[in-house]
């Protein structure tokens, strides 16, 4: 009776409620072949319409099958099969996108075709189909990773599928319509409308699919032919109109790096053409297959600019462009590898970047990018680089520095231990196997195997990426011998659970550099040759250190002297132990009045940079800040007085990229955290003769630190009349210089007038939320701009930030209260739990928040001691 019960009940209910509804990846129901797709794209209209057609296999007979689309008003859908065409039934059944197409009758496996009309709103920030208005005018981009096209065209939104997609892109006349393959022949007129054809693409996800419509200003050349490509390859920027007249650099440089990494993998460029697309609005860019994205500040410079920004051209277009190789070329089969991806293009970016203009100096930033991501991975909240991925609501999460930061250093630890042409010639395996195909880790793994011919590279390589943390290597004399000790390292006060790496741990000794792949708790390590030991030997290792006294004082001595990455990796491990507990204050001012004298500008300035942090943490009191910033001035104003100040334009133009870095760091510096008078006075002189009709007396890369001493010497009222009338003319560097300004000035009273008082139509979210951010780590003012910093939040998550938003809640992590803590995360916790978003970012914030208080009311009086004492 039981059993004919179950069986009536089941005719009753549909076969999908059976069953879960999937809320990662789809079931194994269907193939999709390829995809039509056809837009009707108007930017200055509120929606956009589309007709798509997908061909797929169904591969079992089926009444429904799972799919995606996401807040689409599909007006008509059809299934046609066999040549018959029948209505079928879409429907959303989840926020994040999941949809479910009903046949209404079970229907045979096989080929078939799904049709859908619909049309959708644009998005208004960095996530699906979005537009922007820019000067007066609208204008349309799409960002689809990870989880996005669904909002603007039902689809399998998943990188395992890999199809031919053909679009069709219909606009007004006169506009520029772009996508991932080349424009077929001229548009076509449609009633009042214009129709754009684009040839089919080669294989590839729904998430690298792009289109761009609008008014743009397009400029284009080719790339010529290179060993490794045969035909000439069509180059073209596109840029809004403001920006139409800063075009060129991008255009010659970025064909370069194309050859660059043509040599690299040892293959052409793997599509027809290639797009450089400007974004006001992209915090960073996007390899979509032949049509990357960027951040307009990223794309649209000159060689007179800064060095930091030709750094970050660099180092971003030869990440973005690595992955029309690695990701578009080949993909990931699933989220869980986005890793490989992101960590791989980042290696490359750093490395690509710097063969590419090695006077800029690119490739060093990479580990202090590793060790910033390092700070993260210390803490008890955390994740693997490779980390298991079963709900949709993760996917963005994995976007982080963990990814970025920790994965790029730990694949330039492995190429570092296996030599680069090995571990080139690992890639380059891992590409023909895969090509124009999908790939896991395992995949990778395999290939790096085959070509070191060792297995224990492999067996390093996954302790690294399997499991969170960062090992901490102590060494330690015992007579002729030198043991390495390995833990987790934590924080002050943390108590993580012990884990265990095998570390590819480099030292050298002067020019004699000894390696050991380190597998146990305890053992002893080669260090051979005499003199002061260096651990991490050249600095691409990712793990931290620690040493007897005498050899951190042996260390620090001669640290004027070490190459970049090996300062860079001494000073991180230096200050993480003392934020661990276990160093002293002393020894981290001797470091930098020694590292001060380095030749590189990042070694040169990063512990006063990190030293200039303790005041944002309240480590040191009111009475003690005039004597330590007194004492940054002594060790500081120095080297800036031996490389010359002199703030009128183009006074060092003369002078290599690096070294202009370091000017421009050491008056950031001095200014602004040292708050020095002899230069606070200069700079203040030049910003008054520049506003006074001068435009020669201050340098564009001096601009905020000036306008900052200005405000600071004059108070509330100038400040406002100085902002105010800035932004009433056209000067766009004038008015971020502005916005910088405002975020170092230290004045509680400009920085609550901003938050709370000041509007103008030219201050648009970005860079209102960007100062705010910046005033956020100022212990005087971030009660005042806290409460404002939550609103913004709440726009850019109703905004559909996508990754982009996944990471904004870890801006929270400069605050240093634990009472703040406890605001924000009954603030935000919920509406990120309610909106399907990882709560990863925040709960990491949160956990910085807490440890930074712990630390301060620990350790703040002997800091402020110190200090005092010294005096």
């Amino acid at each position: 009776m039981r059993a004919l019960i179950l069986a009536f009940v089941a005719l009753l209910i549909p076969a999908s409620a059976l069953a879960a509804d999937p809320t990662g990846k789809l079931p194994d129901q269907v193939t999709p072949i390829t995809y039509r797709l056809d837009l009707t794209v108007v930017p200055e209209q509120a929606r956009f319409s589309g007709h798509t057609e997908i061909d797929i296999r169904l591969k079992r007979p089926s009444a429904f099958i799972y799919m995606h689309g996401r807040d689409l008003h599909v007006t008509r859908a059809v299934a046609k099969i066999g040549g018959r065409e029948f209505p079928v039934i879409f429907s959303q059944i989840s926020p994040l996108g999941l949809a479910k197409l009903d046949f209404g009758r079970s229907v045979p496996a096989g080929k078939m075709t799904l049709k859908f009309d619909y049309d959708a709103a644009f998005g208004s920030g960095p996530s699906g189909l979005y537009r922007i208005k820019v000067g007066g005018e609208y204008y349309s981009w799409s960002q689809f990773e990870s989880i996005d096209a669904r909002a603007a065209f039902p689809s399998f939104d998943e990188p395992g599928y890999k199809t031919p997609f053909t679009v069709t892109l219909t606009t007004k006349p006169g506009f520029v319509a772009a996508s991932n393959g080349p424009e077929i022949g001229k548009g076509t007129p449609k009633g009042d409308l214009v129709t754009h054809r684009f040839l089919a693409t080669k294989p590839m996800p729904t998430y690298l699919i792009a289109f761009v419509v609008g008014p743009f200003k397009t400029l284009e050349t080719v790339v010529p032919p290179t060993p490794q490509r045969k035909w000439p390859l069509p180059l073209r920027v596109i840029a809004t109109k403001p920006n139409a007249d800063q075009m060129q650099y991008a255009l010659d440089q970025s064909g370069k790096i194309v050859a660059l990494l043509e040599a690299y993998f040892g293959q052409a460029f793997p599509y027809p053409k290639l797009d450089q697309v400007g974004s006001p609005v992209m915090p960073g860019a996007m390899e979509n297959a032949g049509i990357d994205i960027y951040g307009d500040s990223i794309l649209f410079l000159s060689e007179s600019d800064q060095t930091t920004r030709k750094q970050a051209f660099g180092m971003i277009v030869a990440h973005e462009l690595s992955h029309q190789w690695f990701g578009d070329l080949v993909t990931p089969a699933w989220w869980d590898d986005i890793w490989l991806n992101e960590s791989f293009a980042n290696w490359m970016g750093y490395r690509i970047g710097n063969e590419w203009r090695p006077d800029l100096n690119i490739g060093v930033d990479a580990i202090d990018e590793a060790f910033d991501a390092a700070n993260l991975d210390a803490l008890t909240v955390g994740r693997p680089i490779h980390e298991v991925i079963t709900q949709d609501s993760q996917i963005d999460g994995a976007f982080d520095q963990i990814t970025y930061g920790k994965g790029g250093q730990v694949v330039a630890m492995v190429a570092d231990y296996m030599g680069d042409t090995l571990f080139r010639d690992g890639v380059r395996l891992h590409m023909r196997r895969h090509i124009y195909g999908n790939a896991s880790t395992d995949d990778f793994f395999g290939a790096l195997a085959d070509a070191a011919k060792d297995p224990r590279v492999l067996a390093s390589l996954r302790s690294f990426v399997d499991q969170p943390g960062i090992p901490l290597v102590t060494l330690h004399r015992d007579g002729d011998r030198l043991v390495a000790t390995q833990t987790r390292f934590a924080y002050y006060g943390a108590n993580p659970k012990p884990q265990q790496w095998i570390i590819p741990f480099c030292l050298r000794r002067e020019k004699t550099r000894s390696c050991t792949l380190i597998d146990q708790p305890n053992e002893a390590v080669s260090a051979a040759g005499g003199g002061v030991i260096v651990p991490n030997a050249g600095g691409w290792g990712y793990y931290r250190y620690d040493l007897d006294d005498a050899d951190w004082k042996a260390l620090i001595a001669g640290s004027a002297s070490l190459g970049a990455g090996e300062a860079l990796a001494m000073n991180d491990s230096l200050w993480a132990n003392f934020y661990a507990g276990r160093g002293n204050f002393n020894r981290l001012v001797a470091a930098a009045a020694v590292m001060a004298g380095n030749k590189d500008s990042n070694a040169a300035v990063d512990n006063g940079q990190r030293l200039a942090g303790m005041i944002r943490r309240g480590l040191v009191s009111k009475e003690a800040e005039p004597a330590f910033r007194t004492m940054l001035s002594h060790i500081y104003a120095p080297v800036l007085a031996k490389l010359g100040f002199d703030p009128r334009e183009g006074a060092y133009v003369s002078d290599d990229p690096d070294r202009q870095k370091l000017r421009n760091s050491l008056v950031e510096l001095l200014a602004n955290d040292a708050r020095d008078p002899q230069l606070a006075a200069t700079l203040t002189a030049a910003a008054e003769k520049y506003l006074g009709g001068d435009t020669k007396a201050l340098d564009s890369q001096f601009m905020s630190a000036g306008f900052a001493a200005l405000m600071r010497a004059k108070g509330l009222d100038y400040a406002k009349t100085l902002v105010t009338n800035a932004l009433s003319g056209d000067d766009e560097a004038l008015a971020d210089s502005m916005y910088d300004a405002i975020g170092d000035v230290g004045d509680p009273a400009i920085a609550t007038w901003f938050v709370k008082e000041f509007k103008h139509p030219k201050l648009n979210f970005g860079q209102r939320i960007g100062t705010m951010i910046s005033l956020l780590s100022d212990p005087q003012v971030s009660a005042v701009v806290l409460p404002e910093v939550l609103n913004a939040f709440d726009a850019l998550s109703r905004s559909r930030g996508g990754i982009f938003a996944a990471r904004a809640a870890g801006s929270f992590g400069t605050l240093c209260v634990a009472a703040q803590a406890d605001t924000v995360e009954a603030r935000l916790k919920p509406a990120l739990i309610a909106g399907h978003t990882s709560t990863l970012s925040l709960d990491r914030a949160m956990e910085q928040i807490r440890n930074c208080a712990a630390f301060r009311e620990k350790f703040a009086g002997d800091v402020s001691g110190t200090i005092l004492a010294a005096k």
